[in-house]
């Protein structure tokens, strides 16, 4: 069994900058981490591989200093590594990354391909399900636990708003999973020595069979017009009232900016 898990590299902070002219994300200087809801999946992916003996592969788009991330995955039991990185890849939004991923996993072999529900950088919740849609795969989304995999099928529950729904899917498909799936396990001091012994293969534009129109800035149909930081005032009214005359002057608050019906 060939389980592929597509992971991304994000800031490990909710303050960040805009590039005003090109209208993507300025990511030097910022400390990196795993994408937590990538990371769980990967937990899954390396339980499935404890318990059927399946082969792991991290697959991550993105600049050449993600190779680190890779290099801490394989520490934590991933068998294989991919990065895929080429300057005509980036500034794309979640429609150009899902097409270089896509045309990436075409040119391997796999059975179950696993993503994080979203990122924690986009919150978009869309590279999981457009690359499955672009590999003609069926897909479930938003998976809280792995209830049976064979090599035939994968029976899940998926989290829905006030409860759960249990799915049945035939291999090959995409899954993608919340954080709260599973805990990720921390790297083994084995496994971090045999990381740094590993090779991280590279690929970039000229080993896919893609459009260069439908990959990176100029083929990301997602368009940052403009950007501006919300502004914070003390123009405030400050009210000293009890609990119910509190309740009240909230709700009436609510009616007036029709958040509730009166």
């Amino acid at each position: 069994m060939n389980i592929l898990v597509l992971l991304k590299q994000v800031p490990d902070t909710t303050e960040m900058k805009i590039d005003k002219e090109k209208g993507t994300l300025i990511r030097e200087g910022v400390p990196t981490i795993t994408n937590p809801d990538d990371l769980a999946g990967m937990e899954v992916a390396l339980q499935l591989k404890d318990k059927y003996g399946a082969n792991v592969t991290a697959i991550t788009m993105g600049p050449p200093q993600a190779e680190n991330m890779l290099r801490e995955l394989y520490a934590m039991g991933a068998d294989e590594a991919v990065l895929l990185s080429d300057r005509k890849f980036s500034g794309a939004d979640t429609w150009a990354t899902s097409n270089t991923l896509a045309a990436y996993i075409k040119t391997v072999d796999y059975d179950l391909i696993i993503a994080g529900r979203q990122a924690i950088d986009g919150d978009t919740a869309q590279v999981g399900p457009q690359t499955a849609e672009k590999l003609g795969l069926p897909q479930i989304s938003y998976v809280d636990e792995v209830m049976e995999f064979s090599k035939d099928k994968i029976v899940v529950k998926k989290a829905l708003e006030n409860n759960y729904e249990v799915l049945e899917c035939s291999l090959p498909c995409v899954i993608t999973t919340l954080s709260t799936i599973a805990k990720p396990r921390y790297m083994h001091v084995r496994g971090i020595s045999h990381a740094f012994e590993k090779d991280v293969p590279v690929k970039g534009f000229d080993d896919l069979d893609i459009d260069p129109a439908i990959i990176g800035l100029k083929g990301s149909p997602t368009k940052v017009k403009k950007t501006f930081t919300r502004e914070v005032h003390s123009n405030s009214d400050i009210l000293t009232l009890d609990g119910k005359a509190s309740a009240r002057k909230v709700a009436e608050i609510l009616m007036d900016m029709n958040f509730i019906g009166k």
